[in-house]
């Protein structure tokens, strides 16, 4: 083992420089492990006031007080409707009603009445379109359209009329 070592500085034996360098070596961890350090990193001691807080433990002790009274009264308002047979009437069978029934009913009929007027006003009017007026218009219209048009709607349509019809008796003959 000793013939593989290489030391870092010529010596004439390979094994006892090996066996020199080691014992250092180890000296040198030793130290390394017992070493203490020179500067205090620890910080600043908190004051045993700052971290026990005796306010905070004081206001919790408080509110325990408080919710321990409170269960032993619950407790005993328990076990005396335990004792006492159940003498109360703890039924509430009252009908429901609201107390804005009537109002709402005054505004439902108030709304009914005014839309009722509405109505007979409505069917009371006569309507102010005149269907004949209408129909003239619609016949100077017919009257100035074919004036217009370069040929004339009649003949145009009675063309259309009958190529449909010679296509549709084609159909009619091809078919087996």
């Amino acid at each position: 083992m000793h013939k593989a070592y290489q030391p870092l500085k010529p010596s004439t034996n390979k094994y006892l420089q090996k066996k020199w360098d080691q014992t250092h070596y180890e000296a040198h961890r030793k130290k390394v492990k017992e070493a203490k350090p020179i500067v205090d990193t620890k910080g600043i001691r908190t004051p045993t006031h700052v971290q026990l807080k005796l306010k905070k433990t004081q206001v919790q002790e408080e509110r325990q007080a408080i919710i321990d009274r409170d269960n032993q009264l619950l407790v005993s308002r328990l076990a005396g409707i335990e004792r006492s047979k159940g003498l109360v009437d703890h039924r509430n069978e009252y009908p429901e009603r609201s107390l804005n029934a009537e109002r709402r009913k005054e505004e439902l009929a108030q709304v009914t009445r005014e839309n009722l007027a509405i109505y007979q006003r409505i069917t009371a009017r006569e309507s102010e379109y005149r269907r004949e007026v209408w129909e003239e218009d619609w016949e100077k219209m017919e009257r100035r359209r074919d004036d217009i048009a370069r040929y004339p709607r009649g003949v145009a349509d009675k063309q259309v009329n009958s190529t449909f019809e010679g296509v549709y008796c084609m159909f009619i003959i091809s078919l087996p």
